[in-house]
């Protein structure tokens, strides 16, 4: 079977009518049932000593917001803080009802030992394969991969997804029924090769939010490790991925660690003594009412008239956390040899950036914001005068204060080292109001996807990117236009509602070949 492609409908404004439509065909038999680390609720303990809950926090949560809206689902999730595991200790359940509006939700927590909560945390799944994805190991010198490592994935990654696989099994013993799985990131790729075990009828959907690298990234993992990934991730019905890069390396990938599978690339699909899967590039997306919402607000509006009088005839903003693989230094970079290039942009441009600070106890991180600090400090000292300072840092978690940001870009910058997608690239163009050109790393699922009206620069390229600011401060009105209408009208269409019509479609054809 090929599971059907989506077609271009012309739909201008995303596809919520059909969303609701598949919600409510394709989950009117088989229950829905979603997996993530990160849950759609997080219980908190109040000044009273009370256990109150709010609504989680993370892409995942934000991703699948609507389903949550518009189907009754449950989500298994670990119990990460204290009120979440105070809520099931007093309440001697696992699974809570969301009291939030609009939510149909279900929230079954998986409690999980801390201390094996830590190796399969803090010790594999951040450290080591959120690192390998991304492009972050300096592979001469580490990782070194000794006997905790080892132990953090025998008692740590995989005792938890052994647990999330229990949490699965109880709660399709209370339905009865044959469920529908969707499965998020990296966390979690063993969890539908020990539900296949199970339930061999279940369907199930695993979509990875970060970058899937290539075989030879693979090979530095052990071989049972990365054996065991992968042939646990086939035993999904469909794999989802950010871009059709990831795709091609999941395949080739696929194909040399699990010999007696069979991979078919023309139909992207991958055969096996335990089925069918079916791999594609589901690139996610945007919610643009919730954007453009948050941009009208008048706490928006106050920030963009503060930052007014921050700025210079042209700017350049950065939206990032403070990660080394956001390549933040290497812009500033850029932009201190464009100043030096061409010194009449001097008093003429300035650079907005907002960058929320990322787990500083964790001495990497620290010494990259420490990096960042110096970096500006030192190009404001050589160019700045008493009336401008070339760039204007905002050292904090201030979404609203951002997005007024995006709303005054000429140039948005946006140039990680590698990126699953990055939203940046989409939430910006929707909000500004300067007809601004995008500037974007090559390595970014979003790139693949919005390459006809950005301007591409290798990330590692401080020449390159230097070269991409003058060229886009240099555009004419009518260029700018041209770029910025096709960029919107694009994301219009391929809003977060797509995103989700999409995956649930391939779900339905399947449910419809039986």
């Amino acid at each position: 079977m090929t599971l059907r492609v989506a077609m271009d409908t012309g739909l201008e404004f995303g596809q919520w009518d059909k969303l609701q439509e598949l919600c409510s065909s394709v989950f009117s038999e088989r229950p829905l049932f979603v997996a993530s680390n990160r849950g759609p609720l997080e219980h908190y303990i109040n000044p009273t000593g009370r256990i109150e809950s709010r609504k989680g926090s993370g892409a995942i949560v934000t991703a699948l917001n609507a389903l949550t809206q518009m189907v009754d689902l449950t989500w298994i999730s670990a119990a990460l803080g204290e009120g979440d595991r105070r809520m099931i200790e007093e309440g001697n359940e696992t699974k809570v009802k969301s009291n939030l509006p609009g939510q149909r939700i279900y929230a079954r927590y998986v409690n999980i030992p801390r201390r094996t909560y830590h190796k399969y945390y803090n010790v594999f799944c951040n450290p080591l394969l959120w690192y390998l994805q991304n492009y972050m190991w300096n592979f001469p010198y580490n990782p070194n991969l000794g006997a905790d490592v080892h132990q953090a994935w025998n008692t740590g990654y995989v005792t938890v997804n052994e647990l999330f696989s229990e949490a699965v099994k109880n709660e399709s013993l209370e339905t009865g029924k044959d469920q529908i799985i969707l499965i998020h990131d990296y966390h979690l790729y063993l969890l539908g090769g020990f539900v296949r075990q199970q339930f061999p009828n279940a369907i199930m959907q695993h979509f990875s939010h970060i970058p899937w690298p290539s075989a030879q990234h693979w090979l530095m993992l052990p071989k049972n490790i990365r054996e065991a990934i992968f042939r646990s991730m086939i035993a999904n019905n469909i794999l989802g991925f950010q871009s059709k890069r990831d795709v091609r390396n999941f395949l080739t990938s696929c194909e040399e660690f699990v010999p007696d599978c069979q991979v078919d690339y023309s139909k992207s699909s991958i055969s096996s003594s335990l089925g069918n899967c079916y791999v594609k590039a589901y690139p996610i997306s945007i919610n643009l009412d919730d954007i453009q919402r948050i941009a009208d607000s008048p706490r928006v509006k106050e920030y963009q008239q503060e930052l007014k009088k921050q700025i210079s005839n042209k700017v350049i903003v950065r939206v990032d956390r403070g990660e080394p693989t956001k390549n933040i230094v290497r812009g500033f970079k850029a932009f201190e040899l464009l100043l030096n290039r061409y010194p009449d942009l001097r008093g003429n441009v300035s650079f907005l950036a907002f960058v929320v600070p990322s787990r500083p106890h964790i001495r990497q991180y620290q010494r990259y914001m420490d990096e960042i600090n110096r970096t500006v400090s030192d190009i404001n000292s050589r160019f700045g005068t008493e009336s401008w300072q070339p760039i204007v840092t905002y050292l904090e978690n201030n979404y609203t204060q951002a997005v007024a940001g995006l709303k005054l870009y000429d140039v948005l910058l946006v140039n990680p080292v590698v990126d699953g997608m990055n939203l940046i690239a989409k939430e910006g163009p929707i909000v500004n109001q300067r007809n601004g050109t995008v500037i974007l790393s090559e390595t970014t699922g979003a790139f693949e996807e919005l390459k006809d009206w950005v301007v591409g620069v290798a990330p590692t390229d401080i020449e390159g990117t230097m070269n991409a600011m003058y060229q886009a401060l240099a555009l004419t009105d009518v260029e700018r236009e041209l770029n910025s209408e096709g960029l919107i009208k694009h994301l219009r269409h391929k809003d977060i509602s797509s995103w989700l019509c999409d995956q649930l479609s391939d779900i339905s054809d399947l449910i419809g070949k039986g």
